[in-house]
């Protein structure tokens, strides 16, 4: 019998164990470990100044940092469909420096522009090995302005070629390029650095990369110098917004380069490395900061496209 009563009251005990105080059943407490941040790169416009995101692609690599999300604006449209079709910046490094101006060059005597672009539409489509945006390895938007409204367009799908030539399609200089029936020129009027379209399309950290000529006195030298300044002129006010917004900019000292200069291509690479470089550390204690972060143990922002 008193072998009965200690029985009961071992198994009493035993079952209050797995109780707090108040009678509550604990649970084990479970660690919740933070997930890695999204992180898009958004490459400005700029002409052939814009062979420095090239640049900033391989330091970026070299560190392990690579984009999940890319986003661009006319030549950064142009690096940015190549880049997250799954070519390396090695190989886009070997592409920048046998490019030539016949190969994107087709002329043409329309009151609309002199340059009709379906040869850049093909060079793209050509090196990224015809695929469709929606099917890149990396999430990718090429941003233009919808010619009849003004409104910023992001192709996320659809033909890689024709999206940057529609991002790509300065005014008066290139015919406006017509998708589904809507024309539509340079993005770099209403997103010239496309942080915006980054974070819409869930990103935690935006590195921004940004190659437009500061007005500071420099009197430009030729037609396309003085187009060049006098764009980003316009959207200083929009650069500054998009910048404002970025986690890490990255400005390549490109200035001096001429925006059709294809032979300075070597040139800017470097440019683009250089200062990639100085913003390494940066950019991983964004990385670090982000998984400290409540944000790291929540799930991904959602998307608005």
């Amino acid at each position: 019998m008193r072998l009965l009563q200690y029985g009961l009251i071992g198994l009493i005990g035993f079952s209050l164990a797995g109780c707090d105080t108040f009678g509550t059943k604990k649970t084990p407490t479970q660690t919740v470990k933070p997930r890695e941040p999204v992180i898009a790169i958004a490459l400005g416009g700029g002409g052939a100044k814009g062979f420095a995101h090239i640049g900033v692609l391989k330091v970026l690599e070299s560190h392990g940092i690579k984009p999940k999300i890319v986003t661009g604006t006319s030549a950064g449209s142009f690096v940015g469909s190549i880049y997250a079709s799954g070519k390396t910046p090695y190989q886009m490094q070997q592409l920048a420096l046998t490019l030539k101006e016949s190969d994107l060059r087709d002329l043409t005597l329309s009151s609309q522009g002199f340059v009709v672009g379906q040869k850049l539409q093909n060079y793209i489509n050509q090196n990224v090995a015809n695929k469709p945006i929606e099917k890149f390895p990396i999430r990718f938007a090429a941003v233009a302005t919808r010619l009849d409204n003004g409104k910023r367009t992001d192709f996320i799908k659809g033909n890689a070629g024709q999206a940057v030539r529609a991002s790509c399609s300065i005014p008066n200089v290139f015919v406006p390029a017509t998708i589904g029936g809507v024309k539509y020129v340079d993005g770099g009027l209403v997103s010239p650095i496309p942080v915006e379209t980054a974070k819409d399309m869930g990103a935690d950290i935006v590195i921004a990369v940004d190659i437009s000529a500061r007005p500071a006195g420099n009197k430009p030298t030729s037609m396309w110098g003085l187009l060049d300044q006098t764009i980003n002129i316009m959207g200083q006010q929009s650069i500054n917004k998009e910048l404002s917004a970025a986690t890490v900019v990255i400005q390549p000292k490109v200035g001096h380069l001429g925006t059709l200069d294809l032979s300075s291509s070597n040139e800017a690479i470097l440019e683009g490395e250089k200062a990639a470089q100085l913003k390494i550390k940066a950019i991983e204690t964004a990385i670090t900061n982000f998984k400290k972060s409540p944000a790291a143990l929540a799930p991904p922002p959602r998307a608005k496209f």
